[in-house]
């Protein structure tokens, strides 16, 4: 069973598409990371945001939080205040197929 991360930043300082330029620094190091799928960063307004990535188990979505802490804390610690960090295993994660 898959697994997500999420965290749940406030923006304290810039605008949410300076954060996702720099933010996009993180997906190298989640791709260096045991069971890495996806990663990605969501403007949910009023100054807050939301860092989603999806892993192979829970055990390494759990074990990606100290990574992301410190890759935050390098790079945008004067930018972003972490609110909360949830980690659950997925259920089901479906969509539709893209048009053409």
């Amino acid at each position: 069973m898959q697994a997500l991360r999420i965290a749940n930043y406030k923006v304290i300082k810039g605008t949410f598409p300076e954060l996702a330029d720099e933010a996009k620094g993180m997906l190298s190091t989640f791709k260096a990371q045991p069971g890495f799928i996806r990663y990605g960063l969501a403007d949910t307004g009023q100054g807050t945001c939301l860092s989603i990535s999806l892993w192979e188990s829970n055990a390494e979505a759990e074990a990606a939080a100290p990574v992301a802490a410190t890759w935050v804390s390098e790079h945008l610690a004067d930018r972003v205040e972490l609110r909360s960090n949830q980690v659950g295993d997925l259920a089901f994660y479906e969509g539709a197929p893209a048009a053409v």
